[in-house]
């Protein structure tokens, strides 16, 4: 079942990933790459070097959980990332534009009220 939602926090692998990395692989990323902890909760999101394939790994209880898209045609196009960061946190948002093809141009967000 996919179980994502606004509810988590979404993490950018600022690298490009080989796409033949599974749990294993993307795990070691997520630790030595992104300095952080694969079963946190938290998802973390890969793309290849040509943006045309997108895994997200996911730890539920009871184990991770692997999603993956590859497109036919056009890329991912991911947002604007922080160059000094090793990975960049996306908000749900920000993800289901990347995953439908969505691009915008221009945009302003209105600051809402968050907990910290």
């Amino acid at each position: 079942m996919f179980s994502l939602g606004s509810s988590h926090r979404f993490y950018l692998y600022a690298g490009y990933c080989d796409m033949r990395k599974s749990f294993d692989g993307l795990c070691g990323l997520v630790t030595s790459g992104m300095q952080r902890n694969p079963t946190s909760g938290e998802v973390f999101v890969f793309l290849n070097r040509t943006r045309t394939h997108l895994k997200l790994l996911h730890w539920e209880k009871g184990g991770f959980v692997l999603y993956y898209k590859r497109l036919e045609t056009g890329t991912f196009l991911p947002p604007a990332l922080k160059s000094n960061l090793k990975s960049n946190e996306l908000s749900w948002a920000d993800l289901v534009l990347m995953v439908e093809g969505i691009q915008v141009v221009k945009s302003i967000q209105k600051k809402r009220f968050s907990f910290p």
